[in-house]
């Protein structure tokens, strides 16, 4: 009960010293149940063993599968294509996924592309206010995966108060002298396996996602939002462009074909 009483106590105060003085009770309770748990176990194991007529339950003890130590994580055998052999050393599925998903790409040939200059100036404040980046940052689920520093939605999200004006200046800083941090450009990209497939031994069977930086996904949201409102201002784009627009739907397309 003193444990409950001083986490009400904390949400309350939100202070380091009634965090601290929670986590010494919370910790004191949990080895006081840990023991308890521990001794009621040897006894009743002892009483157990002393009874011949219930031996057996010794024996449906140690099949539960909680009892038994828990096997290590393995990652399947590959195979690029059907007609291939299977692989089974690590460091050569490491390479195969490797040479699938970050094979190196064709370029593009832009030489039939001719230079265009459009002579439409345009200006707007490229400032970014706190409530702008409040708004962004709340905006992001909470409880997505964080990226390489390990820094969580929800944990930014939680001492937002007192973030926020460090990160309206350190975006404001990136947009005044066009730079974009080393920080925010690393990315984590991680190899998971396609649900409900019956084998996993063939690479399509596996697709990626990519963790980007948490505070470079606020920076970049909230500067397409600039552009967006500029773009709709000015009437930058066509009528039928479709692509990174809002509100664009099946039926307003199907209207555009037919027209």
């Amino acid at each position: 009960m003193k444990s409950r009483w001083l986490q009400i106590i904390w949400k309350m105060q939100d202070t380091l010293k009634a965090w601290n003085e929670y986590l010494k009770h919370n910790d004191h309770k949990n080895k006081i149940i840990q023991q308890t748990k521990c001794a009621h176990f040897k006894s009743q194991m002892h009483k157990l063993s002393k009874a011949l007529k219930s031996i057996w339950r010794f024996a449906k003890w140690a099949r539960i599968e909680s009892q038994l130590f828990k096997r290590l994580s393995q990652f399947s055998s590959l195979k690029r294509s059907n007609i291939d052999y299977i692989i089974t050393m690590f460091k050569k599925k490491i390479e195969i996924l490797r040479r699938k998903f970050f094979s190196s790409s064709s370029q593009a040939n832009v030489n039939n592309i001719t230079e265009s200059f459009i002579s439409l100036t345009v200006s707007f404040n490229s400032r970014i206010t706190e409530d702008e980046v409040k708004q962004t940052i709340k905006w992001v689920k909470a409880d997505k995966a964080s990226d390489t520093s390990d820094i969580s939605n929800k944990a930014l999200q939680a001492s937002l108060a007192e973030l926020i004006s460090v990160l309206t200046s350190l975006f404001n800083a990136c947009i005044i002298h066009k730079y974009h941090s080393k920080q925010f450009k690393k990315t984590q990209t991680i190899v998971l396996c396609k649900s409900k497939k019956s084998d996993y031994i063939n690479l399509k069977t596996y697709w990626l996602i990519a963790l980007l930086n948490i505070m470079s996904k606020a920076l970049k949201s909230i500067m397409i939002k600039k552009l967006s409102d500029i773009v709709k201002t000015h009437h930058m784009l066509f009528n039928a462009q479709m692509r990174a627009r809002c509100k664009r739907f099946m039926i307003l397309t199907l209207d555009l074909l037919i027209d």
